[in-house]
Order: structure tokens, then C-alpha cells, then sequence
């Protein structure tokens, strides 16, 4: 559910905003106000449930996001929408890494653990194209209230089982709360990603992106000296300075922009440039969508095991990077089958061989106290890669299309050029 609504929303931005009636200044705060809560509170909400029981947080979290979504379908107006919006990321904070946390501690032999994470890789990478492919279907077959509707269906099962199947386990001794790490972190992290939500719209020098930024990367130092000197640190840092795991959350962050940026500028390729409805786009991504799987589960259940991660992860970023090269090479006139499925197949198998021996690999060794705050550690790397990605990627576009079309008569040959441009330099 989480990861599905980082995109199944996009796609119903346009009929919600018809319904509502609100302006298309207003319209990013849809995806921002949950961005904004899900990746403030991923660290905090993920040692919650360390500290009492994830079972616990992860019925809650489902329960909440099943809840707010069914209010957020119903809305009548543009704040009820953001505010459950808001209200949706916050309750994925708590669920993300309580999920994460029991495949952690639950599947401890490596053959287990191996399907289980290769599992969890695949919906990692494929989730946000799955999104864009059911909310197409939904918006255009339903209703764009079904986008958020949908998380009612998945959450009702999913809490059936939790509580048929999932054993509560509460620490017998609970340390003391770290409420400055909380806050220094927590704050900074707000700031982080508002910072570079507003790039798009108010440029990377507007007083209030850049002082974002500045503070919230402030804050996240004083988050580290807090730690250091904390007896019961919110994130003991023995878990980010290990290499192995450290390494695997740097792969996490740099896949999750590169995911990201390829989202983005190929949904807009294949709707604006090839006039791809929806439903269509949605099913180009398919075939990335069958690689990471393939990627995902192979790499953790077969070759994990064997090679360890340390030759998995660079393979699949070559492969990626290999595949974003062929979409480098996009033209006004280029084809699915001949130009976009092969990068989408490269990119797919690559990711596949990072996500699932990265995530398997930042959660492997830690203790079952530290399990919610490491499986939070994971998702935060991706969604702050991915937002930082998205901006930085599109502000280079923005430049490449404005010097593209310097001193040329604007016509729409040389208007969709200049997009196309954009795309593949960034």
C-alpha cells in the first residue's frame, strides 16, 4: 500500500482536481503532504515499534491508512484531501518499516530470508510503476476516489492476517525515549524533503528552498551529535557505520533517484511525446516491472547466498546505468519496442540485483531491539533519494530546455524537441 501510493495518486491528480475544483498551485500539495509526513517520521515511527511490539504499530499503521484513505475518497474539498493525504503518510511511517522490521526478525535462516527479502525487493522497485498502471485502470474505468479507496480493500485482509498470524514481542526492559534525537531528526527530515519539494516550483535559490535545506541538513548534524552522546539513542549509529550496511543504504539512496528520475521524465515522454493515455503508460512499465522481479528474487535466493552483495550491487548498477544511456539516446520519433523496452528491461534486472541484496543486506546482523530503526533507515534512504533525485534531475531538464530553445522560432516540432532534450539530459 505504501509504496503503491507514492504513485497510484499522480495519475488522478488531474480528475480529483477537476472534482474539487482547486488550483494547479494547490495540486502538488496532494503528493507533497504526504512525502512530507511519511519521510519526516520513518526514524521515529520506526523505533515505535522497538519499543512496542510491531505487530502492534503494523496493525495500527494498516488500520490508520485504511481509515484515512476511505476519508480521503470521500473528500468534498481540496483540504479534507490534504489533510488526509497528510494523515496517510503518517500512518505509512508507521507501517513501512514496522513490515520490514518482522521480515527482519520473522526469517532468520538465509534460504528463508533470501525468498523473503528477494519478495520484499521486487514490490520495493516495481510498486511505483504497479501504482501508475492501477491508477490508470481506476481513474479511468472507476474513479479517481477509487486511487484511495483501494487502500480500504488491501487494508481489511492485511489486518485479518496480522492478527491471526503475527505474535507481539515487547523488549522486557524499555530504554528511555530519545525525544531531542526524535525531534532534531524528525525536524530535519521535514525540512529535507519540503526543501526539495519546492525546488520545482520556486527554484533551488528561493530563500525558502535553499534555507529548507540548510537547516534541515543543520538539524540532521545536531541528529548525529545528540547520538553520539544519548544513552538510548534513537538510531545508535553503530548500525549507519558498519560498511557493509552503510554501504547498502548509499546503494538505496542512489537507486531510489534513478527510480525516481525515470518515473518521472518517461511517464511525461510517453503521454506528452507519444500520446500514451494513462492505462498505456501504465503498461509500458510492465517489463521493468517482470525484470526487478526476476532480478529481485534471483539475486537474493540464488546468488546472494553464493557471491554476497559486494558484486550483486555493482552489476546492477552498471546494468541501470547502461539502460538509462539507451534513454539518453530518445528522439521525437523513437519507438517502444525498438528504443524504450530494451532500457526498461536493462534498468528493471539492475534494480533488481540492487534493492533486494541492498535492503537484505542494511537489515542483516542488527538485534531485534534495533530491527524497526534499521527497516526505517532503509525506507528514508529511498524516499529522501528519490525526492532529492526528482528535483535535481528536473532542474537540470528545465536548464537543458531553456538553452535548447534559445534564439529558435517556437513552433511544435521544436517545443516537443526541446522536452525530449530535457528528458534525456537529465
Amino acid at each position: 500500500m505504501v509504496v503503491l501510493d507514492a504513485t497510484v495518486v499522480n495519475i488522478a491528480l488531474p480528475s480529483a482536481q477537476r472534482a474539487l475544483r482547486f488550483s494547479d498551485a494547490n495540486r502538488q500539495w496532494i503528493v507533497t503532504a504526504y512525502s512530507l509526513t511519511f519521510g519526516s517520521l520513518l526514524l521515529l515511527f520506526g523505533r515505535f515499534g522497538d519499543l512496542f511490539g510491531r505487530k502492534r504499530t503494523l496493525v495500527i499503521g494498516l488500520v490508520g491508512f485504511g481509515v484515512i484513505s476511505a476519508i480521503g475518497g470521500a473528500a468534498q474539498s481540496f483540504g479534507v484531501l490534504v489533510t488526509a493525504r497528510a494523515f496517510q503518510g503518517a500512518a505509512g511511517a508507521l507501517l513501512a518499516p514496522s513490515a520490514l522490521s518482522l521480515l527482519t526478525t520473522t526469517f532468520t535462516e538465509p534460504r528463508e530470508r533470501g525468498i523473503a527479502f528477494g519478495i520484499y525487493g521486487a514490490i520495493a522497485g516495481a510498486g511505483g510503476a504497479v501504482g501508475l498502471l492501477l491508477g490508470g485502470l481506476l481513474t479511468e474505468y472507476l474513479s479517481w476516489r477509487w486511487c484511495l479507496y483501494v487502500n480500504v480493500v488491501i487494508a481489511v485482509p492485511a489486518v485479518l492476517a496480522a492478527l491471526a498470524l503475527l505474535t507481539n514481542q515487547v523488549p522486557s526492559e524499555r530504554p528511555r525515549f530519545d525525544i531531542p534525537g526524535a525531534v532534531a531528526v524528525s525536524l530535519g527530515l521535514f525540512l529535507i524533503v519540503f526543501g526539495f519539494s519546492q525546488a520545482e516550483p520556486r527554484g533551488w535559490t528561493d530563500v525558502e528552498t535553499l534555507g529548507s535545506l540548510i537547516v534541515g541538513v543543520i538539524l540532521l548534524a545536531v541528529f548525529v551529535v545528540i547520538e553520539r552522546r544519548a544513552a538510548h539513542p534513537l538510531l545508535p549509529l553503530r548500525i549507519v557505520l558498519d560498511r557493509n550496511r552503510g554501504g547498502s543504504y548509499l546503494s538505496v539512496l542512489i537507486s531510489g533517484a534513478g527510480l525516481f528520475g525515470v518515473f518521472l521524465f518517461l511517464t511525461y515522454y510517453l503521454q506528452q511525446t507519444l500520446r500514451y493515455s494513462p492505462v498505456t503508460t501504465g503498461l509500458a512499465f510492465l517489463p521493468m516491472v517482470a525484470m526487478i522481479i526476476v532480478g529481485s528474487t534471483t539475486s537474493n535466493a540464488v546468488l546472494l547466498p553464493r557471491f554476497g552483495p559486494k558484486p550483486l550491487v555493482p552489476t546492477g548498477m552498471l546494468l541501470a546505468a547502461l539502460g538509462m544511456v539507451i534513454l539518453a539516446q530518445l528522439g521525437v520519433h523513437s519507438s517502444y519496442a525498438g528504443h524504450i523496452l530494451p532500457a526498461l528491461l536493462m534498468i528493471g534486472l539492475g534494480l533488481g540485483l540492487i534493492f533486494a541484496p541492498a535492503i537484505n543486506t542494511a537489515t542483516l546482523g542488527v538485534t531485534q531491539a534495533d530491527a524497526g530503526v534499521a527497516s526505517a533507515t532503509v525506507n528514508s534512504c529511498q524516499q529522501v533519494g528519490g525526492w532529492s533525485g526528482a528535483a535535481f534531475l528536473n532542474t537540470i531538464a528545465t536548464t537543458a530546455v531553456t538553452s535548447y530553445l534559445a534564439g529558435k522560432a517556437l513552433t511544435p516540432l521544436v517545443a516537443a524537441q526541446a522536452a525530449v532534450h530535457g528528458y534525456t539530459v537529465a
